[in-house]
């Protein structure tokens, strides 16, 4: 999978008149070497500016100061002076955003980059079904000429679907299995939609959100992350965004009664309870790892 493996700064940053005020602070140094690191895992993340760790687990406070080997008191500092200065956004979920971010990098070069990934899963996937439904042995590079044209025909038609006025997108159909499945009401606004129609020209279809919708209430429901119930992040902006693939390709977590409790690390404040649904081993082992991703 194509990765981003830069960010842009201005040669102009140390110009510009937050930047001035951020050095006349006490702590100039570490506060701008924490903008950095923030601006680093938003190009990793790659999601319009968001910093999160995998499955839209946002940053704490301890995270960063583990990360950045700087204080705790240091890194809140750095985040209320980046909020207050308008670099950063920090939403209710806790998840921090980088303000204007499209104006500052290559965003079309990221775009680019999520649809090469998207298109290779994709690519995948069709040649998975055509193994499923044929008696013929399909492999990468090499397919029956009917089959080829199966796939360009199917190419084709969903290419001449995307292109079609959003009269053909069942936005309502999608909205409406979401707050079925979640007790939610979400609304067919145009917010909602522009994540539905990027998935849809992506050439992901109804079963395909239907099915990432199932996956993840099943493997969210009852679960914590860092404190936050995951059921929070069963809403569009979470379950349609770039990360969509992985969640359509997850497999639903069945409910057992030997899960692991695992202490939390240093840098967290929070405890997973035993009285609540926790992380098996391998989920936690998962979710450390993001740390790296």
């Amino acid at each position: 999978m194509v990765e981003i493996s830069w960010i842009k700064l201005s040669v102009n940053i140390f110009d510009d008149e937050k930047m001035k005020l951020i050095d006349e602070m006490p702590e100039n140094d570490a506060i701008f070497r924490i903008w950095v690191y923030l601006l680093s895992l938003a190009g990793k993340t790659n999601d319009s500016g968001l910093v999160y760790l995998s499955n839209h687990i946002p940053y704490t406070d301890e995270m960063i100061s583990a990360l950045c080997n700087r204080p705790v008191s240091t890194v809140r500092l750095a985040l209320k002076t980046f909020r207050d200065f308008g670099l950063i956004e920090i939403y209710d979920n806790n998840m921090i955003g980088i303000s204007n971010w499209e104006k500052h990098q290559n965003i079309d070069g990221m775009e680019k980059i999520r649809k090469l990934n998207a298109e290779r899963n994709k690519k995948y996937r069709e040649r998975k079904k055509l193994l499923e439904n044929s008696d013929v042995s399909v492999t990468s590079r090499d397919a029956t000429e009917e089959d080829k044209n199966k796939s360009k025909n199917k190419k084709k038609s969903n290419n001449a679907m995307s292109d079609k006025s959003d009269d053909v997108i069942p936005y309502s159909e999608i909205l409406d299995y979401l707050n079925k499945k979640t007790s939610r009401s979400f609304r067919n606004v145009e917010a909602n939609k522009k994540l539905i129609r990027a998935r849809w020209n992506e050439g992901y279809k109804l079963d395909d959100f239907k099915a990432v919708i199932d996956n993840m209430v099943v493997n969210w429901s009852g679960k914590n992350f860092n404190g936050v119930p995951a059921e929070n992040y069963l809403q569009p902006k979470t379950l349609f965004s770039n990360k969509f693939d992985s969640y359509l390709n997850q497999t639903q977590i069945k409910s057992t009664s030997d899960k692991v409790v695992k202490s939390a690390p240093n840098w967290s404040n929070q405890r997973f309870e035993k009285d609540e649904e926790t992380m098996t081993a391998e989920e936690f082992e998962e979710y450390m790892n993001g740390l790296d991703s």
